[in-house]
Order: C-alpha cells, then structure tokens, then sequence
C-alpha cells in the first residue's frame, strides 16, 4: 500500500474532529495570528518549491472548505441560523477588539454594517505577511456564511484588507431558488 492510501485508510478510520472551541476560548484574532505564524512560512516554502500562486490556490480553497464547515459549527453553536443569530455570533469576531464596525441595517432579513477598524489587516501588516491577509482571512466570509445558512447571501466589494477605508458587508436573506 503506498503512503497516500495509508493515509486515507487512517482517515477514514480515525474518529470524528472535536468539537472547535478555539474561537471562544482564545478570541478569532488571536486564533488568526497563530494560523498565520505557521502558515505563512509553510506559504512561502512551498511556494519557493512548487509556485507560489499554485500553492496559494490549495491554500485558499483549503481555508474556504474549512470555513463552510465551521460555518455549521457556528449554526449548532448559535442553536439557530437566522440573521439574528449570526449577528449575535460577531462576538467571536470582534473580541479584544478585533473589528469596529457601524450597523446600517438589522432586521430578519438584512444585516448590513461597515466594518472600520481591522486588527486582522494589522496584525497581518504586523507580521509582515499583508499579501496573505485576504487569504487567511477574508476568503473564509463566503464560505462561513454558506455553511451557517445557504438561505443568507453576503456581498461585499471592498475590504480593509486590500486597502479599502471600509469593509462593507451585505448580508441578506434570500429564498429558496
């Protein structure tokens, strides 16, 4: 048996993930700046190794995968999948006072704010590692929101992140198609 199949047998025989309590124990920014001190020297060798862009692609699916799961872990968590819900879930995001942001709009079928503070671009500028922020972080907005409730669609045009003054997130309750 060749070592990819033994880890896939492993995988598929190994128990089910624990439960993810990091974002509440440590707070999201933290959580980010661990993430980012380990993988973005692996980035960057495996970049030198293989491509960078090509290794930034698996990186970022890798991450927005990971996010749409988590994305459902949010909606058990929160014990429910509105709107209301997920805004009540911004606490994960905002603790040690990660983001400031201005609601526009709140109601069961639209959450819209401005989000104008961002340690997570700074932490990232921080460390030296900007052009990876948006990877790290930004890309898993889409996919969480997905995972928490297909029902809910996000736009957002711009981000702090890539140099926007804002970010302008634009969620809103959508119908079944």
């Amino acid at each position: 048996m060749s070592n990819k199949e033994d880890r896939q047998t492993n995988r598929s025989t190994s128990p089910p993930p624990l439960e993810d309590r990091l974002n509440a124990t440590i707070g999201v920014l933290t959580r980010r700046e661990v993430e980012a001190r380990i993988l973005a020297p692996m980035a960057e060798a495996l970049g030198e190794a293989f491509g960078f862009e090509e290794v930034l692609t698996v990186m970022r699916d890798t991450i927005v995968k990971i996010a749409q799961t988590q994305g459902a872990e949010l909606r058990e968590l929160m014990r429910g999948n509105s709107l209301k819900h997920f805004a009540a879930s911004l606490k994960y995001w905002t603790q040690d006072n990660a983001l400031e942001f201005e609601v526009l709009e709140q109601n069961e079928r639209v959450f819209a704010f401005n989000v104008t503070r961002c340690r997570y671009a700074e932490l990232y500028q921080t460390l030296g590692v900007a052009e990876l922020g948006s990877t790290f972080s930004c890309a898993r907005d889409f996919a969480l929101i997905r995972g928490f409730n297909r029902n809910i669609a996000l736009t957002r045009t711009q981000t702090i992140m890539e140099g926007a003054a804002h970010c302008d997130f634009r969620y809103r309750f959508i119908e079944n198609s």
